[in-house]
């Protein structure tokens, strides 16, 4: 093998031994067999709430059992490929190997950020809610720009996605939008971009082609679980319904399926329009709601830690600037990881921003 071939490949050998020794391997193993035996029992589904759990928790040990251990055989075969490759001349098979590599040392990289998410609900899924903020139609038109954004991040990464409402804006974009995003660690991974993300461009609104700064506010939640126990008693929402409705205010559906709920003791007001019956609506409004005020109970438990961070404005929690013009580039505020190529980010490509976050945010946990 070539020297500097060997080199690398031993480091990112290295580097995946000791992604596994974080990750337990051993232990990893245990508990999937341990959930393999619960799932298989026939008593298992006579509570569906314990059931729910078992079957989440074996899909998602099982990602990881069969994600990391992936990595490890495919750096077991790089090894002969190349040696092969290189004891027969065979220039595509070495071009292959490096291909190969380049992708292995990106996979790894990408677990080895996953093992510093070790929050209490870093492994669940992801509620998302984004709100324009300052900035008018082009905030609202910057709202939907961002929602799509994490939509093609999911949709690069197979992960399923799920729009609980849209409330359009009159002229264009939204005023708000909420949707989960299912996957292993999603929230986790995902926890990072919460704040407000501003945007400059030459307004596609404003008829003397004016650069406009605009504001967006994204919210990230942890889907909230059966174990959680958020209660939310009948006597502490009310409840609306009314018609669905689409861009321009238009109607898109003929019954009042729709459901707004709001919480009286603390105000907050959620809703869903894209289930196909009003009780469904109204379910997946409350796990919402409950979502919310699982945060709000865990911020109160860390209310002294909580009043170490910057304030609401627009401008004093901004995570990340977009800059369309009078050049072109993204920045996040906290790490200063930046590229040059907006498209590609609202496009969905954020992984590196992501990648910086975690690390960020874990060093100044350490510090």
């Amino acid at each position: 093998m070539s020297a500097e071939f060997e080199a690398d490949l031993k480091d990112l050998a290295g580097k995946l031994t000791q992604v596994e020794s974080v990750m337990g391997l051993d232990d990893l193993r245990a508990q999937v067999a341990d959930l393999e035996q619960q799932a298989a029992s026939p008593t298992l589904w006579d509570n569906p709430e314990k059931a729910q759990q078992v079957t989440s928790q074996l899909s998602h040990r099982q990602a990881d059992l069969r994600r990391v251990t992936g990595l490890r055989q495919r750096v077991d075969d790089l090894e002969v490929l190349h040696e092969l490759a290189q004891a027969e001349g065979d220039q595509a098979s070495l071009t292959e190997a490096q291909n190969e590599l380049a992708a292995l040392v990106a996979e790894v990289d990408a677990l080895e950020v996953r093992t510093l998410l070790s929050g209490e609900y870093d492994d669940r899924n992801a509620m998302i809610t984004i709100r324009s903020e300052a900035g008018g139609v082009d905030a609202a038109d910057w709202a939907e720009m961002l929602m799509r954004m994490y939509l093609r991040w999911a949709e690069r990464h197979d992960y399923p996605t799920q729009v609980y409402d849209i409330s359009y804006a009159e002229e264009a974009g939204i005023k708000s939008a909420t949707f989960k995003i299912s996957a292993s660690y999603v929230y986790g991974t995902l926890s990072v971009e919460q704040g407000t993300h501003r945007l400059v461009r030459i307004s596609p609104f404003d008829n003397q082609g004016r650069r406009q700064t605009s504001f967006a506010h994204v919210e990230v939640l942890p889907e909230v679980e059966e174990v959680d126990h958020v209660d939310v008693p009948e006597k502490d929402i009310r409840v609306d319904v009314y018609r669905s409705s689409g861009p321009g205010g238009q109607s898109v559906n003929t019954t009042d399926s729709a459901v707004r709920i709001t919480h009286l003791p603390t105000g907050i007001v959620v809703s869903c329009q894209n289930e196909k019956s009003q009780l469904q609506n109204k379910a997946a409004a409350l796990k919402v709601l409950q979502a919310k005020l699982l945060q709000r109970k865990k911020e109160e438990e860390r209310a002294e830690m909580d009043a170490l961070k910057d304030g609401g404005s627009s401008w004093g929690n901004q995570m990340r600037s977009y800059v369309l013009h009078p050049y072109q580039m993204v920045k996040d505020l906290r790490t200063d990881f930046e590229v040059g190529n907006p498209s590609a980010v609202l496009d969905g490509d954020i992984d590196g921003f992501l990648e910086a976050g975690i690390r960020w945010r874990k060093q100044a946990a350490n510090s």
